[in-house]
């Protein structure tokens, strides 16, 4: 329960950061905000991922709060890319592929069935 607890506090703390960086830096340039939020999201995951599982002996909580919670409250598409990233590391580079292409496109999809339901709701 604490684990949870952990993740849910890092990420409204992320959410709440990915938020400020859009309403800081221009609505009108959203999509480019959010470019920069997942890249950066990325690199970060990366980075402190590694630096906190291999070089320091944080409690696995505060791991948790950062990676999981306020990384993945600021941009799932850190956590994406570092999945990603592990099953190319692993070589298992068919389940990287099928994974990674079927993120995209089975993701853009859904988004775009979710945007054509909601605009036959309201009609």
């Amino acid at each position: 329960m604490k684990n949870v607890l952990m993740v849910f506090i890092g990420g409204g703390i992320g959410a709440s950061l990915r938020y400020l960086c859009n309403y800081f830096f221009m609505a009108s340039l959203s999509y480019w905000v959010t470019f920069t939020i997942n890249i950066l999201g990325s690199f970060l995951i990366g980075l402190l991922s590694t630096l906190l599982l291999h070089y320091t002996n944080i409690p696995s909580e505060m791991k948790l709060l950062i990676t999981t919670g306020i990384l993945g409250g600021f941009t799932t598409f850190s956590t994406f890319q570092l999945e990603l990233l592990t099953l190319l590391q692993e070589a298992n580079y068919i389940d990287a592929l099928v994974y990674g292409s079927l993120s995209l496109v089975v993701g853009l999809v859904a988004t775009a069935l979710g945007v054509v339901l909601a605009y036959n709701l309201v009609k």
